[in-house]
């Protein structure tokens, strides 16, 4: 079991700092893995737009940051 800081919740942040959500497959977390790979995709591919990108950008820091902290309730 990882705890919060744990080297798994780093390679999470990592993998979630490249694609979006891939943290929290990595943790076996699907369905926020799905939310934040469809939210930050959305938003990214309509960058053109200015407010998707920065919504975009806000949940993957935020994907990031949740692969990060994560602390699996015992």
């Amino acid at each position: 079991m990882s705890e919060q800081g744990s080297g798994g919740n780093v390679l999470a942040a990592v993998c979630s700092f490249f694609i979006p959500g891939l943290g929290q497959l990595v943790q076996g977390r699907l369905l926020p893995a799905f939310l934040f790979f469809a939210i930050c995709g959305t938003g990214y591919f309509f960058a053109v737009l200015i407010i998707p990108a920065i919504i975009g950008g806000i949940f993957h820091l935020w994907s990031i940051i949740d692969a990060a902290r994560f602390a699996r309730s015992t």
